[in-house]
């Protein structure tokens, strides 16, 4: 059935034109029981969300909101932002008094938010709730948390596994139903897969994303499926300058740099091109990381193409497979709200089961709740289902103070050496000394 939009006043300012109403047909987008609004506050909320995508738009404004408002008599402000806007408005807000009840953001803002005492402790909140329902968003909550406390509540989960194309592997004589198990056994499968004109790859047999926070990230897949980690367990020192680092940063340089190459293209971001240009689409590659949407987007602008998602797995088959991933952009509230009950009540609504698999499927995302894989969404594609079976064995980027300035320090230093600049322990040495001066001017 489609929601019926209720009559009630709201406000909706979008920084770009939406187009038609997204209708959901999906019955029960009803969320948890919600009792009217909270009679200590105004009744009215204030809540900004990152990026500008309009379909994300015409769900929540159109659908989403209506619907929480109808149900708590709640009126709702929503505000979208461009991303690279987001944290620059939010500080000027926060400044002048003037920052929404609740806003959105990517988990690697959160610490810092919570450092300047921005954001509210969700714990409580979260305690209301019943173990069940807890437990069937366990692999989204920890990239919500900064030392264990949850203040961000993520709308869906994100991921990096290996996608390939199932036709190229049964022309290079491979089982397209047997994918690699370790990342040293797809640099093989890659090798027998690449295609060459002379000295030039005109296939890439493996290829890993290498722009600079893509880098960051492959660096990081490679590394937790590696058995190693990023930073110290109470995140104030870089512990990724260790032969697991040199080994998986080698391993990355190899796999664009001399003779045994088995991918091109160094520092070009694949993210940013349309579907139809991806490298799986145009056939100029036939291996890569890739996101579910990536994957769907793909799918969608080549109905042939037979795409498959490889389960998390380890370097060599000494660890515990791993994947970087886990938590997506979420949602906080702001510590200075008036409004912090009902600021809470449309978080909740937000994520309960119903409205949390209606939100990833308008975006095309994958649903933060376990429950989610019995959905029509997720049943009705495989590769949703692949990312989200592999939603225990993601690992994300700690959530630390000064975590974003973090990440570029280290891509920098990656960069270089998969450019040949410097040998792979000195990057790695130079980035974890920069690194450990970051986290220590951030605390």
């Amino acid at each position: 059935m489609q929601i019926p939009h209720p009559p009630t006043r709201r406000s909706v300012l979008a920084l770009t034109a939406a187009g038609a109403v997204l209708s959901l047909t999906a019955c029960g987008l009803g969320g948890p029981a919600a009792p009217q609004a909270d009679q200590s506050g105004s009744g009215e909320l204030t809540v900004w969300f990152p990026g500008t995508n309009t379909t994300e738009i015409e769900l929540v404004t159109e659908t989403i909101v209506p619907q929480f408002e109808q149900e708590t008599g709640a009126q709702v402000e929503v505000t979208f932002l461009d991303w690279p806007d987001m944290s620059t408005k939010l500080n000027a807000a926060f400044a002048g008094g003037t920052a929404p009840d609740v806003f959105g953001h990517g988990p690697a803002a959160v610490a810092d938010f919570v450092a300047n005492e921005r954001v509210v402790d969700l714990g409580p909140f979260l305690d209301q709730l019943d173990a069940a329902d807890r437990e069937d968003m366990a692999a989204a909550l920890p990239g919500g948390q900064v030392d264990g406390t949850q203040y961000l509540m993520p709308l869906s989960l994100q991921a990096n596994l290996l996608v390939y194309d199932a036709d190229a592997f049964t022309e290079a004589g491979l089982d397209p139903d047997e994918p690699p198990a370790t990342w040293v056994e797809a640099a093989e499968m890659g090798a027998e897969l690449t295609e060459r004109s002379g000295d030039r790859i005109t296939r890439s047999g493996l290829l890993l994303p290498t722009h600079p926070i893509g880098l960051q990230q492959s660096f990081a897949t490679l590394l937790y499926a590696d058995g190693g980690r990023q930073l110290s367990e109470d995140g104030t020192t870089a512990t990724f300058a260790t032969p697991e680092g040199e080994e998986v940063l080698d391993y990355i340089t190899s796999l664009f740099s001399g003779e045994d190459a088995v991918a091109t293209g160094l520092g070009r971001d694949y993210s940013t091109l349309p579907p139809s240009q991806q490298p799986l689409v145009t056939g100029d590659a036939a291996m890569m990381i890739a996101t579910a949407p990536q994957v769907q987007q793909m799918m969608a602008a080549d109905p042939d193409l037979d795409l498959r998602v490889a389960p998390p797995m380890s370097f060599d088959g000494s660890t515990d497979p791993a994947a970087f991933g886990g938590a997506g952009p979420g949602l906080m509230i702001n510590a200075d709200s008036p409004d912090q009950e009902l600021g809470w009540r449309f978080i909740e609504y937000m994520a309960s089961p119903e409205v949390a698999v209606a939100y990833t499927e308008g975006i095309g995302a994958i649903p933060m709740r376990a429950s989610a894989a019995d959905s029509g969404y997720v049943q009705e594609s495989e590769t949703l289902q692949a990312f989200l079976a592999a939603a225990p064995a993601m690992v994300p980027n700690p959530n630390v103070p000064g975590w974003v300035q973090v990440r570029d320090t280290m891509a920098q230093h990656l960069e270089r050496a998969t450019n040949g600049a410097v040998p792979a322990a000195e990057a790695l040495r130079q980035a974890a000394t920069e690194v450990d001066d970051v986290l220590a001017k951030a605390r």
